[in-house]
């Protein structure tokens, strides 16, 4: 069970708001896609729900438990809530598989050994097995990107965010991407995910949500909300991407 409720989330940098009073509810298994122009505040939001950053006001939710009190660990919130960014941030003198054992190895104490099998069933539900002991200068950017995201699983969270996690690829590698969300989604992963890619929200989301300025304008099943917007500023951001 992994649920999630936003409820009045702010966030503050110096004068500038970035989210103003955010409420937002994710259900276990859902997959919920956020969309809006660059500087709409999705990417700060995914940065505090995984408490990279801290909130000014409101209560993020993890299964009911407030989880931005100030005196709370972040480091067991994080074991929860996978984050991956649109930049792979892969060590480059590791191969693959180092890259994805860092994080167990260090949390959870685990050896090479032991966690072997396990990064194998990963690299292969993904199509990497033959990729495991590649450096990432040997690997194309939708490989390396599959690398990012089979290290956030390694850590076996129980909720993922993706941060535009395509933005940096080439077209013909979007898709091999999306194709792991998708087998995410299929598994039941709790997922909330930042991105441009309009078609695949409407294809594989539950529910999208428009954020514009800070705030969640609009949020409906994708059909609603693509087909028969309901805010005016929805509309004309829907209509920009069509023209273009």
């Amino acid at each position: 069970m992994a649920t999630l409720d936003l409820i009045g989330v702010s966030k503050s940098f110096g004068a500038t708001q970035v989210c103003r009073g955010i409420d937002l509810s994710v259900k276990d298994g859902e997959m919920v896609c956020l969309i809006g122009a660059s500087g709409s505040g999705k990417s700060t939001l995914l940065r505090c729900i995984n408490l990279l950053e801290p909130i000014d006001e409101g209560q993020i939710l993890l299964d009911g438990e407030d989880i931005s009190r100030p005196d709370l660990d972040p480091q067991g919130v994080r074991r929860r809530i996978g984050i991956v960014f649109q930049s792979f941030n892969l060590f480059p003198h590791m191969t693959a598989a180092e890259n994805v054992m860092l994080g167990p190895r260090r949390v959870y104490r685990r050896s090479r050994a032991d966690l072997l099998p396990d990064i194998t069933v990963l690299f292969e539900r993904f199509g990497l097995a033959d990729r495991m002991y590649h450096y990432p200068d040997q690997l194309s950017g939708g490989q390396q990107q599959r690398v990012a995201i089979v290290r956030a699983l390694a850590m076996r969270p129980e909720i993922m965010l993706f941060d535009e996690i395509t933005s940096a690829l080439d077209p013909e590698l979007v898709g091999e991407v999306l194709d792991v969300l998708r087998q995410l989604r299929a598994e039941g992963m709790t997922m909330v995910l930042a991105t441009h890619e309009m078609s695949f929200a409407r294809e594989a989301a539950d529910r999208v949500a428009f954020l514009h300025d800070g705030r969640v304008l609009e949020e409906g099943p994708p059909a609603q909300l693509f087909e028969t917007p309901r805010h005016e500023r929805t509309r004309a951001f829907l209509s920009r991407l069509a023209r273009a």
